[in-house]
């Protein structure tokens, strides 16, 4: 059952960051070209940014509402429903007219949709994390919720990949003339294979337990009411996990969606050099994932998320340096040892952030904590790091960012407790 459960949340998640990440590599390709054409094609690429992080606005609402359902509903329906939204958004995305033909309402369009997507990943990652976690055993915690986190590079690959077979079949005026809507459109294909493998599992046990007592106790308010509980009970855990996020989320998006700027407008180079790098990285960061996660089960939580903390703020400085020996192969280099410091943070993360909450705020919690620093964290990144190079045609005020992040990521991991092998039932019967 727990194969069973892992491949549908990780065929779930892989189409849910599909969708989301092609949006991220469209923004920094084509979108500032297509919905906000400027003179200066870094301010087009900041305009199209600027929608790409409207997107995460969305994802703490999507996050508390669909955590909200889920503490009292269960996992499996929210889950079926963030596929639909998301993939119903995407597909909508490939239709769409552009600045050319209708003016300003083609940006207002694509930013409604981008809200849309966002509500429905803020619900996606913690159904998936946690059915998969609530499925599992203790003791192998760790590396069966990590594959859900193998969704991100998955999504990213197959994004990265078929934008890249589309800009080298390609002419770069044809790819921007109807090209860039064919992944798009493909969304719908995904969302079918998705739901069908979805709605085949079971509800999670840990959660039937739960519900069970909570009958028994007559339906008490903390079930009627979990994101209030949370918030009066276990904000300490929420603040815990949105400053672990910091360093994993900014880097992230600093070396997957920020590079695409980075070699095309800061050196020159051509898109496919960026797209390839992330495609081969993405790749290595899908087998990686879950080894971080199965090392945390031997050796912790804390001790694998430092790791890839503070290795994340060693290694940008070299990753900027690579990047700017304008050779592809060291440019692929960088991209991937980053990817692999980045999974030693998103690989535990899973269990880690699962196990911080008691199962009727679980959901909530876990989406929560997530969620909102995305924000500030993952939403901003591009951004931030596209107007420090506009400013200071540098890269190391970027990697100087990227370094702050990975400090409060620290801290918070410090403040921490360890909690690899925590008994998600018996938390619950005393009250954790």
């Amino acid at each position: 059952m727990i194969k069973k459960v892992v491949g549908a949340s990780l065929i779930g998640t892989t189409v849910e960051w599909y969708d989301f990440f092609l949006y991220g590599s469209a923004a920094a390709l084509v979108f500032n070209k297509l919905f906000f054409p400027t003179a200066d094609p870094l301010n087009g690429t900041l305009l199209a940014f600027t929608t790409y992080a409207i997107g995460f606005l969305a994802r703490p609402l999507g996050g508390l509402v669909f955590g909200h359902f889920g503490d009292r509903l269960g996992r499996k329906k929210l889950l079926v429903l963030s596929l639909l939204l998301m993939g119903g958004a995407t597909m909508l995305m490939g239709v769409l007219p552009t600045y050319a033909s209708v003016g300003v309402l083609a940006p207002v369009l694509l930013t409604l949709l981008r809200l849309v997507q966002g509500f429905a990943l803020g619900g996606e990652w913690g159904g998936a994390v946690l059915i998969v976690s609530e499925h599992g055993d203790p003791a192998r915690r760790g590396f069966w919720a990590s594959w859900p986190q193998a969704g991100v590079p998955c999504g990213n690959l197959l994004a990265t990949a078929v934008l890249a077979v589309l800009a080298s079949v390609q002419s770069d005026a044809d790819f921007l003339a109807w090209g860039w809507r064919i992944p798009f459109l493909l969304s719908g294909v995904l969302v079918v294979i998705g739901l069908w493998i979805r709605l085949s599992v079971s509800e999670s046990p840990v959660f039937l337990a739960a519900q069970k007592k909570a009958a028994q106790e007559n339906a008490p308010k903390m079930e009627k009411a979990p994101a209030l509980v949370l918030l009066k009970h276990n904000w300490r855990e929420v603040l815990i996990a949105m400053g672990a996020r910091f360093a994993e989320n900014v880097s992230y998006y600093v070396i997957t969606a920020f590079i695409l700027v980075y070699v095309v407008t800061g050196l020159g180079l051509s898109k496919s050099v960026g797209l390839n790098a992330v495609l081969v990285a993405s790749a290595v960061h899908l087998v990686t994932i879950p080894v971080w996660g199965h090392l945390s089960d031997k050796f912790g939580r804390r001790s694998i998320y430092l790791i890839g903390a503070v290795g994340m703020g060693a290694w940008i400085f070299a990753f900027f340096a690579l990047l700017n020996t304008k050779d592809p192969v060291l440019i692929t280099l960088a991209t991937t040892v980053g990817l692999v410091l980045h999974g030693a943070m998103y690989g535990p993360q899973a269990a880690f952030f699962s196990e911080l909450f008691g199962t009727r705020v679980r959901y909530s919690g876990a989406s929560v904590g997530y969620q909102l620093a995305s924000i500030v964290a993952g939403a901003l990144a591009p951004l931030i790091a596209t107007a420090l190079l506009k400013e200071y045609k540098s890269s190391f005020p970027i990697a100087l960012y990227v370094v702050i992040t990975c400090v409060i990521t620290v801290a918070a991991i410090a403040l921490a407790r360890e909690t690899r092998g925590a008994d998600l039932e018996e938390r619950d019967r005393v009250g954790v």
